[in-house]
C-alpha cells in the first residue's frame, strides 16, 4: 500500500466525518482524491494535525479523525501525549509510516516502534496493518467502536503516484467553511 492508496482507504469509510490531514503531501493526496466540506488541509504547521484532532474531538465530543505521518507525528509528541490522558476520547489517529520525511526530501525518519510509542501515550487500542483493507477495517472498526482515543499504524511501501499540485486555497474561506461544517453537525 502506498501513500495514496492508504488516504484512498481512509476517504472510503470517512464520508461525512470530519478528517484533519497533516501537511505536505497527505493533504495534497487527499484533497486531489476528494474535496469535502470535513476536510481539514494542513498547509503548515508540521506535527500539529493531532493537536487539532484532539481539540476537535474535546470540543465536538464527536468522532474526529487525524491523517498523520510518521515524521509529523515524531516531530511533535504533544498531540498523542494530550490524547492519551483523555479516557473515550473519539480520535481515531492514522499514521502512515513511509519512514521518511517525504515532503521535505525524503530523508529517513528516526526508526522507532511506533504502536508501542502510542501506547505508551495511553492510547486505548493500537492496531497496526500493511493493506488497504486492513487499513479501511481498522479505521471504520474505531469509528463504530466509541472507544477512543485509537491509533491505527499504517505501513506504507512501494512508490506512490506523481504528488499532485499544492493546496492553494483562500485559508480563511476553508477555515471557516470547515467550521460551518463541524458546528453543523453534519455526519
Amino acid at each position: 500500500m502506498n501513500k495514496t492508496t492508504a488516504i484512498a482507504a481512509v476517504l472510503a469509510v470517512t464520508p461525512g466525518r470530519p478528517v484533519v490531514f497533516t501537511t505536505g503531501y497527505a493533504c495534497r493526496v487527499a484533497r486531489h482524491l476528494a474535496d469535502r466540506p470535513g476536510h481539514f488541509y494542513m498547509t503548515g504547521s508540521m506535527g500539529l494535525a493531532s493537536s487539532i484532532g484532539v481539540g476537535l474531538a474535546r470540543a465536538t465530543g464527536r468522532p474526529a479523525v487525524v491523517v498523520d505521518g510518521d515524521g509529523a507525528f515524531l516531530m511533535n509528541p504533544v498531540g498523542p501525549l494530550t490524547a492519551g490522558t483523555v479516557p473515550g476520547l473519539p480520535l481515531v489517529h492514522v499514521l502512515l509510516d513511509d519512514g521518511s520525511y517525504a515532503s521535505t526530501g525524503g530523508q529517513a525518519t528516526p526508526r522507532a516502534d511506533l504502536p508501542a510509542l502510542a501506547r505508551a501515550c495511553g492510547y486505548h487500542q493500537v492496531m497496526s496493518t500493511v493493506d488497504a483493507a486492513g487499513l479501511r477495517s481498522a479505521v471504520g472498526t474505531a469509528l463504530a467502536g466509541g472507544g477512543g482515543p485509537v491509533f491505527v499504524h499504517a505501513v506504507l511501501a512501494g512508490p506512490d503516484e506523481p504528488v499532485p499540485p499544492r493546496v492553494e486555497l483562500d485559508l480563511g474561506g476553508h477555515a471557516r467553511g470547515f467550521r460551518e461544517f463541524v458546528v453543523g453537525g453534519r455526519r
